[in-house]
């Protein structure tokens, strides 16, 4: 394929360069506002994506700001009424703003966030974290509690004897949470502090509470240690691990020994018919493996032709000599298969036995991993129930001595709370409201961005103006989009009695390329587009179908040798036809409805169908044999209209080489498939090889498109029109 020359294409919607059917002028592209709109609208589906990700994109950045959440809780200081005389006692009422000063920078104080990272139990501290871990990279510890107190700003109210206590936080309940906690161990600590000296039980316990503390982490160590040792993260789970792996690999290790014993079976089958000189042909894996059913049928084929030669020949005649050669050549050939198929059976087999061999090992350990995992859990329970009856003794003796510190010293507390922290319902920032305007209006911008930008970067073909206007073709027609046409209907949309949109278009085709046709009958046409998918085998079917019914004999012949389709869409096998007439001689046949090695098929009154017979993967050594063209001329003599599918020009150059040899090409593009340039440039290649092109045929356009960018505006008319016929 030649190489493209991006500054004489320029997919620019302004100049588009000297057409290639005689107008040299400046095309110019005017667009109005319903252009605009049409251009926004065909590229919602490419804009509204790039605009909602940029606007998310935008929103979910600056909404990625940790979301901090403020929780307050107040607390109010009392003046006593009451004169303290005994000086063993400590006066705690506020007295002075420098009384209150001090309390707000005892609230401040590192002790005091002591005691509350102290208080946090472990399901606390994992609330506290909860919102870090979204962040956490793999195989890292979370922050320690004292790294997840968040901020707290203490505040007295003026004029009053009232302090906030605001903490922000990352989460919302863990707001709440540090600022009561705050609270109530900023208590604690006037509880300690004046009521005179702790009495023995308030130290006896706090004692006890430190032993218990102590007992219960090396309980949980000795578990965690256990655990590492052998590698538990659940006992529970790492049994049903097991289970469903001995399960699984149960299932997959019968799997493979049926399929062994399968296997087996038709090898033992296999050596009896040897040994009994049977013929193998006859075991359905052997017939249907690679391609020894064709050798089968070609074999047949040619001692058919030897047994009705044979009447006419003796042996010795250079024909009966040939075909006895080719016999000789297919039974060899046949022969190689069926041993070739056997050792892939054995090379099968022998895979199988080492997939058999691995599952049963892989189970065997599997069943080892059970039996140590039971023997792992008698330990490990008992290991877990120590840890927890420790955990369990040092909270209970915790809440007594909180009781008893508690009634021993309420009655000198000097403040109480007033409110108590709620969590908050929504974070103070980011703001939300004010990102969300931004992103849509940023949405916006970018969508209609996006839209006209890509008006005038893409180069697809989308309306008759690019192929009028910027490839400088006749445009034959319009061919809507038949999505919702079954596949087995749109290759012959014309051989039906229903009138249709679809069949109406492929009529103004029909009479679209009389027209701009400058050769009388008999003579070749080639259909042909720029990429695989764009409907040029479903318009040559078609249009090969109008000229028949209106009268003409036509023959569509399928030269897309390394993709036939055309057999397929007329429910054909594909066994004769081109590549089999060349295999054979290539002769010039004289009737060429009796050769059976082109087969040609009646499939309508007037149309008769060449098929490739078969796939080839050097085409090209074909094509460009003298007889190519000797055979289409052939043909005219039998034909009034010879319509020719082939591949596409942008995938490789058959197409320009079947051009060369036929009369008048027509062009096939598809809706928003193509790119304007590369057309444009194959089509040059062709007018430079004296190719007459007579025409684009723009196809799969929907009705809105081809209202909106085609001047076919009566389109619809066609369904109120022939509404009551179809």
């Amino acid at each position: 394929m030649s190489a493209f020359d991006p500054s004489s294409h320029s997919p620019s919607a302004k100049g588009a360069g000297p057409s290639l059917h005689g107008n040299d002028h400046q095309v110019t592209e005017r667009r109005s506002l319903r252009d605009y709109f049409v251009i926004l609208r065909e590229r919602l589906w490419i804009a509204l994506p790039v605009a909602l990700l940029v606007a998310i994109s935008f929103g979910y950045y600056h909404a990625r700001e940790t979301p901090m959440y403020s929780s307050t809780a107040t607390m109010q200081f009392e003046r006593p009424e009451r004169v303290v005389l005994n000086e063993q006692v400590v006066d705690s009422s506020i007295r002075s703003e420098f009384d209150l000063n001090t309390y707000i920078k005892f609230l401040e104080s590192g002790r005091l966030r002591s005691m509350v990272t102290q208080s946090l139990t472990p399901d606390e501290v994992k609330l506290l974290q909860r919102p870090y871990l979204k962040n956490l990279p793999p195989g890292a510890n979370p922050p320690g509690a004292s790294e997840v107190l968040g901020n707290l700003t203490p505040q007295s109210i003026r004029n009053s004897y009232l302090i906030t206590l605001t903490v922000t936080h990352r989460d919302s309940e863990g707001a709440a949470l540090l600022a009561n906690r705050y609270v109530d161990q900023f208590m604690r600590y006037l509880i300690e502090n004046v009521g005179g000296k702790n009495e023995f039980a308030v130290d006896y316990l706090k004692n006890r509470g430190e032993e218990l503390r102590k007992e219960s982490e090396i309980a949980e160590g000795r578990l965690q240690e256990y655990r590492r040792k052998n590698n538990l993260v659940s006992l529970d789970n790492s049994i049903n691990i097991v289970g469903e792996r001995l399960r699984a690999i149960n299932t997959t290790l019968t799997t493979a020994r049926l399929a062994r014993l399968d296997i087996e079976n038709l090898l033992g089958q296999i050596d009896r018919m040897q040994k009994n000189d049977s013929s193998l042909l006859e075991i359905g894996y052997i017939s249907a493996y690679g391609t020894i059913a064709s050798l089968k049928a070609q074999l047949a084929d040619l001692t058919k032709q030897q047994s009705i030669l044979s009447e006419r020949y003796l042996e010795k005649h250079p024909k009966m000599i040939d075909l006895a050669n080719a016999i000789e050549v297919v039974k060899s050939q046949l022969s190689h298969n069926i041993q070739q198929s056997i050792a892939d059976l054995r090379t099968q087999y022998v895979k199988l036995q080492e997939t058999e061999t691995s599952y049963t090992r892989e189970y065997r350990e599997a069943e080892k991993d059970q039996l140590r995992l039971g023997e792992l859990s008698v330990e490990f329970k008992s290991l877990e129930n120590q840890a927890q009856v420790a955990k369990t003794n040092y909270i209970q003796i915790l809440d007594r001595l909180n009781q008893t510190t508690t009634s021993k010293n309420l009655e000198n507390i000097p403040v109480k709370p007033l409110d108590r922290a709620l969590p908050a319902g929504a974070p103070y920032t980011p703001v939300l409201q004010s990102i969300i305007k931004t992103s849509i209006g940023l949405g916006l911008l970018v969508f209609a961005a996006v839209a006209l930008g890509l008006s005038f970067i893409d180069d697809r073909v989308k309306s008759a103006w690019d192929i009028e206007g910027f490839i400088g073709a006749h445009l034959l027609g319009i061919v809507p989009e038949l999505s919702h046409v079954p596949d087995g209907e749109k290759h012959s949309l014309v051989n039906t009695d229903k009138t249709s949109p679809a069949s109406e278009a492929i009529l103004s085709v029909y009479s679209a390329v009389k027209i701009q046709s400058k050769l009388d009958f008999p003579k070749s046409i080639l259909v042909t587009s720029t990429i695989p998918g764009e409907g040029k085998t479903m318009i040559s079917c078609n249009l090969a179908a109008s000229f028949a019914r209106h009268g003409k004999r036509v023959l569509l012949i399928d030269c897309d040798m390394r993709r036939p389709m055309l057999h397929r869409h007329f429910k054909l096998t594909n066994e004769a036809g081109f590549i089999p007439w060349f295999e054979a001689g290539a002769k010039i046949p004289a009737d060429p409805f009796t050769d059976s090695t082109l087969g040609l098929t009646k499939v309508d009154g007037n149309l008769y169908l060449l098929r490739s017979g078969g796939r080839s993967k050097g085409p090209t050594e074909l094509l460009e044999k003298p007889v190519f063209s000797q055979f289409l001329e052939s043909m005219k003599q039998h034909f009034d209209l010879i319509v020719v599918d082939s591949p596409p020009m942008g995938a490789v150059t058959d197409a320009l080489l079947i051009a060369q040899r036929t009369d008048e090409v027509i062009y096939v593009c598809r809706f928003n498939r193509a790119y304007r340039k590369h057309i444009r440039l194959y089509i040059k290649q062709l007018k430079e090889n004296k190719t007459e092109l007579l025409g684009i045929v723009l196809n799969g356009l929907s009705e809105r498109r081809i209202e909106y960018y085609s001047n076919y505006r009566y389109y619809r008319s066609y369904k109120k029109y022939y509404g009551s016929q179809s």
